[in-house]
């Protein structure tokens, strides 16, 4: 299906009181993984969707693509109305799902036209070939892809997700297990992606990935939207610095200081956060230097998203462990 330039929606998804549960079975009560999520997704933005394990990440990705049914509430995709227009809505995103799922016994070029054959694309607008070369996998195009490896595969999965030429493309986990240098080679073309228009909705449990790609980021926890703003804007939500001091001489412990909390670090500097709403830096350097502790060379460190992601997902002792990305 081609998407018309004109008329453009502001927003390439949007959704309104969605909600989600899974109703009960023999084994297990019933779960409520999405609870009034109400989320804008801009037209033509890099945008990140973070939550821990279970927050309702894969649940809303599965709702879009047409995989899970919602409960109640109004989703729509490229303006299209998932209800409405199911068959319309679906062709509007490809989405690289986080598992692994290739055709073994085909080569690449012809898991790419079969692709293509399933979302109608006629064969003299297919570029199979030509996405596959952006991919890097110009060369394997003939291969079997039970012999490509694990990165290779997982671009291979990219590349069936744009053979219909969607304007919206959610990659859920892309990155997992490729190497890094995978890694920056898919995250240049997701850019060339974006800059010729395409709507992107990344999950990453890399979250370096997501503050340094991401225009605009929302927090999902225990089914429910607790932040979306633009990145910069949520790393503004912690007020809290580090400075990173070192020592003149080495030190065998943290020195006590008056209204700071100090850290030893395995590398012999000292760590001292404060609130920037509270103490400057220079009370920060006024108390270590009370403390008698000499001052070699300092830096500061700001709030990352690790921090902020944190903050907001793990405050609830109900929450799961924060090893859970």
């Amino acid at each position: 299906m081609a998407f018309s330039t004109d008329d453009l929606p502001d927003d390439a998804i949007t959704a309104r009181g969605l909600t989600k549960t899974y109703p009960a079975s023999k084994t297990s009560p019933a779960k409520e993984a999405l609870r009034g999520v109400d989320l804008s997704i801009p037209r033509g933005s890099i945008f990140g969707l973070l939550g821990p394990n279970g927050a309702g990440k894969s649940t809303f990705i599965n709702i879009l693509a047409g995989l899970v049914r919602k409960t109640s509430g109004e989703v729509k995709v490229w303006g299209l109305d998932i209800d409405q227009q199911p068959r319309s809505a679906r062709a509007a995103i490809g989405v690289v799902p986080q598992e692994i799922a290739a055709d073994f016994f085909f080569t690449p070029r012809e898991s790419l036209e079969v692709q293509a054959g399933l979302y109608g694309v006629p064969r003299a607008e297919r570029r199979s070939l030509e996405i596959l070369n952006a991919l890097g996998l110009g060369d394997k195009a003939e291969a079997y892809v039970r012999q490509l490896s694990g990165g290779m595969k997982r671009r291979l999965m990219v590349a069936k997700a744009l053979v219909h030429n969607p304007p919206v493309l959610i990659l859920d986990e892309p990155t997992a297990g490729v190497d890094v240098e995978l890694r920056r080679q898919l995250w240049a073309y997701v850019r060339e992606l974006n800059a010729a228009g395409v709507t992107i909705v990344l999950t990453t449990h890399y979250l370096e990935e997501a503050q340094e790609l991401c225009d605009q980021i929302a927090i999902i926890n225990r089914g429910q939207v607790v932040a979306c703003e633009p990145t910069a804007d949520l790393l503004k939500r912690l007020d809290s610095r580090a400075v990173i001091i070192q020592p003149l001489a080495p030190l065998t412990a943290a020195p006590r200081l008056q209204g700071f909390e100090a850290k030893l670090r395995p590398d012999g500097r000292l760590a001292i956060t404060f609130k920037s709403d509270q103490a400057s830096v220079e009370d920060v350097l006024n108390a270590v230097k009370a403390a008698g502790v000499g001052i070699k060379d300092l830096s500061t460190e700001e709030p990352d998203l690790e921090d902020v992601f944190l903050a907001l997902t793990y405050n609830d002792p109900k929450a799961e462990s924060p090893t859970a990305f």
